[in-house]
């Protein structure tokens, strides 16, 4: 009886744990090159149009395809935009199920706007990149590092990189930081990141309306069982912490999907220089739709001090 009721225990242990993995982790299905899901919701909808002419601009755009090796074996792919030899090489990182093609449009367009090479990363488990698991940064900020050094290999040692990512792409290059980073990288922009993996998992199961802190021990062990990561490994908030470059901040203050005081509580816990820009009315990675102007004035200035040193 004993040991039918332990073998119970741990049949349902597992179980929940496969399952939180399989909605937490599992890669979701590819769709077509050339096809983007857009974002649903009344937030988005009346920025549909703008995302649309950005997504179709980007598309448009020649690009070179580029492939390399993560640090566990991965094959990853990602879009290189040339706009001059020598420039600074801007890399993007989209966010958590979703794509380059929305989530770096806009941001790749000013990048090379401003005269910098743009790097657009498929991240692990999404698009043309390798593998069936996302962990949310974790295992993506050491893919970051691989894209560093493909950098540095192609374009020199002493190229100007800066990283730059949106909503989980943000959490990426932000915990990217607490990797042993080379001094050419100059500079991280982050767009509506959260704080931990931890945190925004607990944020989640609140919204479905579950046990936050009974449910996350099943996620945890999901993650370890049958993605093979940690989910405490890192965190923007303990990267940050420890960062020795400057940080561009940006955050929807309308944001009812990783809220904009996960932003706040990196701001407070950043070690290095920061800039922090919040935007009112903003929904979550529409800082951008909502205030054009006053994002790529913040943008163009953090970009400029620190070319400049």
């Amino acid at each position: 009886m004993f040991l039918l009721i332990l073998f119970t225990l741990l049949f349902f242990i597992l179980l929940v744990s496969y399952i939180s993995y399989r909605l937490a982790f599992y890669a979701p299905k590819r769709l077509p090159e050339g096809e983007v899901s857009m974002p649903v919701g009344e937030q988005y909808e009346a920025h549909r149009p703008g995302i649309s002419k950005f997504v179709d601009e980007m598309l448009s755009r020649p690009f070179e395809a580029v492939t390399i090796s993560s640090h566990d074996g991965k094959k990853l792919y990602a879009r290189y935009y040339h706009v001059a030899d020598g420039a600074p090489l801007q890399i993007f990182f989209h966010g958590y199920k979703s794509s380059a093609e929305l989530d770096c449009c806009g941001g790749s367009k000013l990048a090379n706007r401003l005269g910098q090479n743009t790097l657009v990363v498929d991240q692990r488990s999404h698009g043309k990149s390798e593998g069936s698991s996302i962990t949310f940064g974790v295992k993506e900020r050491k893919d970051c590092l691989c894209w560093i050094h493909y950098a540095r290999m192609r374009f020199g040692d002493d190229v100007k990189i800066i990283l730059s990512g949106l909503s989980m792409g943000a959490a990426t290059v932000l915990m990217a930081t607490d990797l042993e980073l080379p001094e050419n990288v100059i500079g991280v922009i982050a767009d509506c990141p959260y704080s931990s993996p931890k945190a925004i998992i607990q944020k989640v199961c609140r919204d479905m309306h579950l046990p936050a802190k009974l449910m996350y021990p099943f996620v945890r062990l999901g993650a370890r069982i049958f993605a093979g990561f940690d989910l405490e490994e890192s965190s923007a908030l303990s990267a940050v912490a420890k960062a020795g470059i400057p940080i561009l901040l940006i955050h929807g203050e309308d944001d009812r999907f990783v809220p904009c005081d996960m932003s706040r509580d990196i701001h407070k816990s950043c070690g290095s220089r920061i800039v922090f820009e919040t935007v009112p009315g903003a929904g979550h990675g529409l800082s951008y739709m909502v205030a054009p102007q006053r994002y790529e004035e913040v943008t163009t200035e953090f970009v400029k001090s620190i070319l400049e040193g």
